[in-house]
């Protein structure tokens, strides 16, 4: 706002000095005795009421110029939402910390898309297990929304799943599975959607058959490995769910967002 005032008066000499972080009547005292001894012109985003108090009073005191902008804006919003403000200093950055850490979140996640990256799965919230058309990506996209770094794997048919997935914490896994029945309409409407034949081994009801059993089995083996069926469940359920087994399992990671 002062950037933006200043260019009306590029004719003037004038130099900016930012004071972040201001949280304590001592930094105020400070940053006034400064000012007077520049003659300078105040304009201060402090939100504590008693802080804002405290710099306009010094200020007059000194005989400077001062110009609040936050203050009037939180007072209009006291009346416009019919509550008082917070008074707390400093959530803006909390609200920014937030934002970059889910920004990593899904950076994580889509590197670590079906099965891409396995190099540092270690630094996953969750891994995601499960047959091709179970769900994996959608989840885990809506999941890094929120916060959370996951990571998929996709089973295939009789080949093992890759040996860095049983050196992280197995608290981890969450194993998908779908029923024979949904998950042959599924792959046969996206190979049509895709102008592909429907009739391939991709879609065939015995080989989806074979995948089932396969991946059953490995389940059974991994008896640590939650399993969720996501037939007919919506995306929001089955996210919901997962993030109730992880929490309950490791706590909540210091990036998620609510």
């Amino acid at each position: 706002m002062v950037r933006a005032g200043l260019v009306q008066f590029s004719h003037c000499e004038a130099n900016l000095i930012r004071c972040k972080n201001v949280r304590s009547e001592l930094q105020v005292e400070s940053i006034i005795l400064e000012a007077e001894k520049a003659r300078a012109l105040i304009v201060y985003t402090v939100v504590s009421k008693p802080l804002r108090e405290k710099i306009r009073q010094d200020a007059v005191s000194k005989g400077l110029q001062c110009v609040d902008l936050l203050g009037p804006l939180l007072t209009e919003f006291d009346q416009f939402f019919g509550v008082s403000s917070k008074d707390a200093q400093g959530l803006l950055r909390i609200v920014d910390d937030k934002y970059y850490r889910r920004i990593e979140a899904i950076e994580y996640t889509v590197k670590h898309d079906d099965g891409k990256l396995l190099t540092d799965l270690d630094q996953a919230d969750i891994i995601l297990v499960g047959l091709s058309r179970t769900s994996k990506t959608p989840l885990s996209i809506f999941l890094s929304h929120k916060g959370w770094k996951v990571a998929n794997i996709p089973l295939v048919l009789d080949t093992p799943p890759p040996k860095e997935l049983y050196e992280v914490d197995q608290r981890k896994i969450i194993a998908l599975l779908i029923d024979e029945e949904n998950l042959h309409q599924i792959r046969r409407t996206r190979l049509e959607k895709f102008g592909q034949d429907p009739g391939g081994e991709y879609a065939r009801l015995s080989h989806i058959s074979k995948e089932l059993e396969f991946a059953t089995a490995l389940y059974k083996k991994n008896k640590r490995w939650p399993v969720l069926n996501v037939t007919a469940q919506a995306l929001e359920e089955t996210a919901a769910e997962i993030t109730r087994i992880i929490t309950a399992r490791l706590g909540h990671p210091t990036d998620v967002l609510y």
